[in-house]
Parts: C-alpha cells; structure tokens; sequence
C-alpha cells in the first residue's frame, strides 16, 4: 500500500503534509507530474516525471497503482479510475472520494466543461481553507492507520 500524488496540480501545502507523513511513517510515496518537482532526499520518497500531454500523469498513476493504495488528485476522472481499480481516493481539500460521489463530481465536472465550452466564466476553486488542510490531515491519518493496522496483520500472520 502507497500512496500516489497527481502532483501537477496538489497544492504546495498538502505536498508538505504528505512529506511529513511519509517521513513519520515511512509509507512509499510517488509524486507523479509532467514537470520537474523538489523533494525532500528520502528513501521511500520517488519522483516520476511524466511526458507533457493530456492526462499523462493520470494514465500512468492507473496504471502503476494497486488495490488499496491511495492516489491524492482532484481530478475527478483520475480518481474514478483509481476506485474502479480498487484503490482510495482523496481529494486535497479533504474529500474522500467513494464509488457513489464520484458518479456525481464527474457528472457535475462534465455539467462545468460544457458551460466553459459555451463561454460561461464559472470561477475556479476557492483558496484551500485551514479547515480543509485539516480534514486532508485527518483522512490521510485514518489512511495510514489502517495500512499500519494491515502490515502489522500481514507481518503476524493473522
């Protein structure tokens, strides 16, 4: 179990909780993204820097990823096809992605593309809020405490 960063677009905040957990945990993460990134020097820390092109780095991160690993995005296709594929999603504002949700950001995303496509303005996210920094801490938190709870099962035999 990993964790996986569509790293183009995650705020430099959440980048930062994710480095401290890795290191407080040693979870491997990767960071996936189609430009250069700085990461701190760890063992269980990548970095794989993808071709510039439409949804490279989700197509990649699909295809890498396992079961129960956990891929960080707010692409909303990226993290359909991760929980297709039996993985978590998380967005960085907090929200956990599930197979019901899902369903509805991506009819809601594709709702947004048709009005842009029509040109209708309809804004960007809000700044990330504190509060939202924080439920991103806590679902992360919940995450890495049921991977600690299954290696730990792994490693005991049960």
């Amino acid at each position: 179990m990993q964790i996986w960063v569509d790293a183009d677009a995650c705020p430099v905040v959440i980048r930062e909780i994710l480095f401290r957990a890795a290191e407080r945990t040693g979870v491997r993460m990767t960071l996936v993204a189609n430009k250069a990134l700085r990461l701190p020097v760890a063992a269980n820390l990548r970095f794989l820097q993808v071709p510039q092109g439409f949804d490279a780095a989700d197509k990649r991160i699909v295809e890498l990823m396992e079961r129960d690993d956990l891929v960080v995005t707010a692409d909303v296709p990226l993290a359909a096809a991760a929980i297709e594929k039996g993985g978590i999603a998380l967005n960085p504002r907090g929200e956990l992605y599930t197979k019901e949700n899902v369903r509805e950001r991506l009819s809601v995303r594709n709702f947004l593309d048709e009005l842009r496509s029509g040109g209708v303005n309809t804004g960007g996210p809000p700044a990330l809020s504190q509060r939202e920094r924080q439920l991103f801490a806590n679902q992360l938190d919940s995450w890495l405490a049921r991977r600690a709870k299954l290696m730990s099962q792994t490693s005991s035999g049960s």
